[in-house]
């Protein structure tokens, strides 16, 4: 017997046919002999469209009534799947954030501080499945809050590091993690595991499988998750630690995979002066903004000379960040602002990076040999990062999945 924590997608939970079959694989599970708590995510698209209503209602709205109209599409599903679960016959009931409690800090994105186990361990000890909203939880207030898009996988996960689940499961619209995006390479390998870091840097780079919020928060806490779909019995793919790795997969490659995020603009200032501070001064009215900076290039200048100093932002952060440089022009006295939006980032990511040279060197050159320029450059002890024109996006990524040998032998 496992205790499992259970979280389901917005695609699961899109409608009663996908309810009543998450409720099977639910009642599966339970009929294992299994103590389960199921975090669930809101029907697809119900999120978006409960923001737009505040949108609507108000340019300026209120954050503390936002999280009490985007915090219902949870509550729907929650209790829906518990009204099926029951007419399967299962002690299954619904609770909400502050039922429990899980207790959160702020308004929108809040962070959770701490989750009261308590009621879950009562539910577990009467053979019960208790059904638990994601993404929602309460201030210190008693007000609803919820924790930014993406947060019922972080629900999941704090609430099995609460109560020392064995395991996360997270079923997802894909199957697992694969070495890249099968869309542009239909020769990528799904992976039988990965490590906590590769998949923190290749969540934070481009894939969408989980949020990053969450991978970090099971890293910290220890707590293995398997991503999989609710939609066919494929076994998924398992995150873990360093040292459980190679239970799973005992010929790992350099590199573990090819992301790709388009979600980058670049930014390039002409002329800044050659003297102490001027790169501090551009950078710390976008820290103060709360904009985060990637990618940084500056040119070289002779003693004297003004240089170029080029970096990305989030594309959605590009008219903001435009506008705190705007201001600052004057005092910093740099010449030009350019901008650029049609780029994308294409990373390597690998443990393998740690104890192996000529990584970098050969995914630049894999890039050269195919005439694609290289505008910018990262690197963390794991990944390495690049920018190049977005034209370029799907040629990068198949050649570079080649060059490492991530190809599928068999695929067709």
């Amino acid at each position: 017997m496992a205790r499992i924590v259970m979280k389901f997608g917005g695609t699961s939970m899109a409608g009663i046919e996908r309810i009543r079959h998450v409720a099977g694989l639910v009642k599966r599970e339970a009929e294992a002999g299994h103590q389960l708590a199921v975090v669930v995510s809101a029907m697809a698209g119900e999120t978006d469209r409960l923001i737009q209503f505040c949108r609507e209602a108000s340019s300026l709205y209120d954050p503390r009534e936002y999280d009490v109209v985007v915090a219902s599409g949870e509550q729907v599903t929650s209790g829906l799947l518990a009204i099926t679960l029951q007419g399967m016959g299962l002690n299954a009931r619904s609770y909400m954030g502050w039922q429990l409690p899980i207790l959160t800090s702020g308004h929108a994105a809040a962070l959770i501080e701490g989750i009261d186990a308590a009621v879950l361990e009562r539910v577990f000890a009467a053979d019960g499945i208790a059904v638990i909203p994601g993404f929602q939880g309460v201030t210190e207030d008693g007000d609803v809050a919820t924790l930014g898009r993406g947060g019922s996988d972080t629900s999941a996960v704090a609430l099995a590091a609460a109560v020392r689940a064995d395991r996360c499961d997270i079923y997802t619209d894909v199957d697992g993690v694969y070495t890249t995006d099968p869309r542009i390479v239909p020769r990528a390998r799904k992976l039988p595991a990965v490590t906590y870091e590769e998949m923190l840097e290749l969540a934070s780079v481009g894939a969408k499988v989980l949020q990053t919020r969450s991978v970090g928060l099971a890293m910290r806490e220890g707590i293995p998750i398997r991503v999989l779909t609710s939609f066919d019995d494929r076994p998924g793919t398992m995150v873990v630690g360093d040292e459980a790795i190679r239970e799973f997969d005992m010929e790992r490659q350099l590199i573990t995979g090819i992301a790709y995020d388009k979600n980058e603009a670049r930014i390039t200032l002409t002329g800044v002066p050659d003297r102490p501070g001027s790169v501090a001064s551009i950078f710390a009215p976008l820290a103060q903004g709360g904009i985060n900076v990637d990618m940084i290039v500056q040119s070289v200048p002779r003693a004297g000379q003004r240089s170029d100093l080029t970096f990305t932002v989030p594309t959605a952060s590009l008219a903001q960040s435009r506008d705190l440089l705007e201001k600052a022009r004057e005092g910093v006295g740099f010449d030009e602002i350019l901008t650029d939006t049609n780029v994308v980032k294409v990373s390597a990511v690998g443990v393998g990076m740690r104890s192996n040279a000529g990584i970098a060197a050969q995914m630049f050159q894999a890039l050269a040999d195919r005439g694609i320029n290289i505008l910018a450059i990262t690197t963390s002890e794991i990944k390495v990062s690049v920018l190049i024109a977005e034209e370029y996006t799907e040629l990068a990524v198949r050649v570079l999945h080649t060059a490492y040998g991530l190809d599928a032998e068999d695929a067709a």
